[in-house]
């Protein structure tokens, strides 16, 4: 769904577009007189406000929080209708929620604080107190209470009363009483077990009690027994399809990471990826987002993880830097998938998020060497014999591409790198440039340039991506005497 991103001025159009690189389908919509470059203009402020909330677009708006209300007030009147309305502060400091608390204000408000390093001013009463709304549970639940006994329940929780959790049907079927037309809901013995409760109560502040004189019900099946009412919440829990995307998030520096790739992270329920590569996104994580860390060598075993979760109906993520497809999980996941044939597995929704990927991010940093034709090869004989990687080196040397190469060495292999520079520099130059690129985007980041026939397995390690030039790559000063890397665009035969 689209959301409105209203800017009045010229100053504000950076920070929209920040917001919007957080914000699926967010379009900015600047007043034409006062502003440039937005996705749509505008001349009248209210009018425009004011479509765009009948629509039920969900707007944001970087200004005062009085002159959207004044704007939308004429409108306002069915609660459970109105769509989210959120003010951010002109600087970005404060992010407050003012309308759509049944429609996931609050939620969106903590999205954008996220992205601009902020604290949403979370101010409805029964979500700080108890950490969840009731009257918007999350995806894959649908609240069957009308509006009045929702308000009711919630007025007396607030008053101190207990809650009572329920299911049904029950695991065992055992224990049901059966109400009279007069009761509401369904008792069940022993029913605030944490293990039954779904996660997002798990995470709740609710003053759970067997003796609660309160009931909230979650049911798989709508049965008559079941009757909402002013002191029984019912929920419905709808059949829902789990989600696995596999995202790349680039070399480190989180302004390498792609929206795309933030908003998954952001909206998944799990988290899998070898653990230095979460640390990296771990301040993206809300507390809500549960983390699923392993070694970096078992790659099959992360990926059955990643799609055993989300056969569960659960929102996954796994994680790779760079890009998925290139020597990382995205691969991993369809080789188990292929192999493994697990029935449960085949209703799982995959999408794969590109990412930014070491070469390109190492590329940068020195000019263009890869920008003719290239090769790229991994140097790890973990799933290749050597004798391959050996062929495919002449070959791309004898082909005079230009050669990315990665995993060149670790604490096992520490002899490739020198065979491969002696196969090179049968078809090289000695003097071929050599980009060496360690922790691109993190701390401790070097990037060097140094020629082949000095090239060393000293010079790298896992962490370190090589680019090697092919025989027209060539080195330039630029006017500030920055020595920059290129390869020609054209070839001649």
């Amino acid at each position: 769904m689209t959301v409105a991103i209203v800017v009045l001025n010229q100053r504000s159009v950076s920070l929209a577009r920040q917001v919007a690189q957080g914000c699926a389908d967010g379009v900015i919509y600047g007043l034409d007189r006062r502003t440039t470059g937005v996705d749509v203009s505008f001349s009248e402020f209210g009018p425009t406000l004011r479509s765009l909330f009948e629509q039920g677009t969900p707007i944001i708006g970087i200004c005062a929080a009085g002159i959207l209300i004044r704007s939308l007030a004429p409108l306002l009147g069915n609660k459970a209708q109105d769509p989210p309305v959120v003010a951010i502060a002109e600087d970005g400091s404060t992010v407050v929620p003012l309308l759509g608390g049944l429609q996931g204000v609050n939620d969106l408000a903590r999205q954008i604080a996220q992205i601009l390093q902020v604290s949403a001013a979370i101010t409805a009463s029964g979500e700080i107190r108890f950490g969840t709304t009731l009257l918007s549970p999350p995806p894959g639940y649908r609240l069957l209470n009308d509006p009045d006994q929702a308000k009711g329940f919630i007025a007396e929780l607030l008053a101190g009363a207990m809650v009572r959790f329920e299911t049904h049907p029950s695991p065992s079927q055992e224990g049901i009483t059966h109400p009279s037309p007069s009761q509401e809901g369904i008792t069940h013995p022993s029913p605030s077990q944490e293990g039954r409760l779904p996660e997002w109560l798990q995470q709740s502040c609710l003053p759970w009690s067997n003796e609660g004189a309160l009931r909230l019900v979650v049911a798989t099946e709508i049965s008559p027994d079941i009757r909402p009412g002013h002191r029984c919440l019912v929920y419905e829990k709808l059949p829902q399809r789990g989600h696995l995307a596999i995202v790349g998030t680039g070399p480190g520096s989180a302004q390498w990471m792609s929206p795309q790739v933030q908003r998954t992270l952001l909206e998944a329920t799990d988290w899998v990826g070898y653990k230095t590569y979460l640390n990296l996104v771990e301040s993206l994580r809300s507390p809500s987002i549960q983390r699923h860390e392993s070694d970096n060598r078992v790659e099959g075993d992360r990926a059955r993880q990643a799609l055993d979760l989300a056969a569960t109906g659960r929102r996954v993520v796994l994680v790779s830097s760079g890009d998925p497809g290139i020597f990382a999980m995205a691969a991993a996941v369809f080789e188990v998938l292929e192999t493994r044939k697990n029935p449960d597995w085949q209703e799982v929704e995959i999408e794969v998020c590109p990412g930014i990927s070491a070469m390109q991010a190492a590329a940068a940093q020195v000019g263009a060497p890869l920008g003719h034709d290239f090769v790229v090869m991994s140097l790890s004989d973990i799933l290749k014999p050597w004798s391959v990687i050996e062929s495919r080196l002449q070959a791309a040397a004898q082909g005079d591409f230009a050669i990315a190469l990665y995993n060149p060495v670790s604490k096992q292999r520490i002899w490739q790198l020198d065979q491969a520079r002696e196969i090179l520099l049968q078809w090289r130059s000695p003097a071929t440039p050599v980009v060496l690129a360690c922790n691109l985007g993190r701390t401790g980041q070097q990037v060097r340039v140094k020629p082949l026939a000095e090239l060393t397995a000293g010079d790298a390690d896992m962490r370190t991506v090589i680019l090697i030039g092919s025989s027209q790559t060539r080195q330039v000063q630029s006017g500030e005497g920055r020595p920059w890397v290129y390869t020609p665009r054209t070839y001649d035969g």
